[in-house]
């Protein structure tokens, strides 16, 4: 008996038919040209400084022509001047109140999120309403509060790094409060009753569940909380009078007010090196920034 062995049939290749050139520029060309007119637009001024701090001209007006010369004259500069000293101050004063925004912004949104008390909701509405007035408009009422305390606790007096942070404190509790509580919505309550059934009291609770499982909003808080302190500049001029005491922004600020002499060059040298912290920590922050930012978006 003869057995019949049939020869496989090889799988023709489906012909790829090509968009037609109009199509895809109305589906999909228009956005990568959106999308590099704009990096083009956020990166330029990123090179222009760096440019104009390799340059051996102090002045704008020199540094038209981008890498048109460099050199490391402005960089060794920054030894001669308090720079560093200013650096240290300002990671110290963002740093501080990056971690003690988390920490209280933290606690109040927990209370509000897992707590009914009294005036719960009025609380909750004066947050909201007194964030719709910029901390600048109180510039003139936080300096006379700081001249009057600093009579009685020079420590939170002007020219303060402490009396600073203070203020910055004030400032951004409540808008992080609403940006966390809304998170903490997110987290359900059964874990906190499931932790309170196996003896956990509310700060154990607190401490070694809901933070950890905040951890993207945290981070976030934290983030911007750093930035906004990192590169303020009234609040910092209006506080810090000594030149020791000086942030970043006030001191370089200096190198740059004089009208007669200015030295754009030293002032681009040094946003350059101050510009590094913050890329660090967007870096290291990065993969909690976009949960963060719309997990609690919709309470």
């Amino acid at each position: 008996m003869a057995t019949l062995t049939s020869t496989p049939r090889t799988a023709q290749p489906v012909p790829t038919r090509r968009m037609p050139a109009r199509r895809w520029f109305a589906e999909l060309g228009w956005r990568y040209v959106i999308g590099i007119v704009a990096i083009v637009y956020a990166a330029f001024p990123i090179v222009f400084v760096i440019s104009s701090s390799v340059s051996r001209s102090s002045s704008l007006s020199g540094s038209n022509r981008l890498f048109e010369s460099f050199s490391s004259d402005n960089y060794t500069a920054l030894n001669q001047t308090s720079f560093w000293q200013w650096t240290v101050n300002t990671l110290v004063i963002a740093s501080v109140t990056a971690i003690a925004t988390v920490l209280m912004g933290a606690a109040a949104a927990y209370a509000f999120s897992r707590f009914r008390f009294s005036g719960r909701r009025v609380a909750l509405t004066s947050l909201l309403v007194i964030q719709m007035f910029p901390q600048l408009l109180a510039f003139v009422a936080v300096f006379l509060l700081l001249l009057s305390l600093g009579e009685v606790v020079p420590a939170l007096g002007l020219n303060s790094r402490l009396g600073l942070i203070a203020v910055y404190l004030g400032g951004a509790l409540g808008v992080n409060t609403f940006l966390m509580y809304g998170f903490f919505n997110t987290i359900p309550k059964e874990i906190d009753e499931a932790a309170k059934i196996d003896g956990a009291s509310h700060a154990q609770v607190f401490w070694t569940i809901i933070l950890r499982l905040a951890a993207p909003i945290l981070a976030v808080v934290a983030l911007l909380s750093f930035i906004s302190s990192f590169s303020d500049f009234l609040l910092a001029k209006l506080i810090l009078q000594s030149e020791q005491n000086w942030t970043l922004a006030v001191g370089m600020f200096q190198w740059v007010s004089d009208q007669t002499n200015r030295n754009w060059g030293l002032f681009a040298a040094g946003a350059v090196i101050s510009a590094i912290p913050v890329v660090l920590l967007f870096l290291f922050l990065q993969k909690y920034i976009v949960g963060g930012l719309t997990a609690g978006s919709v309470k």
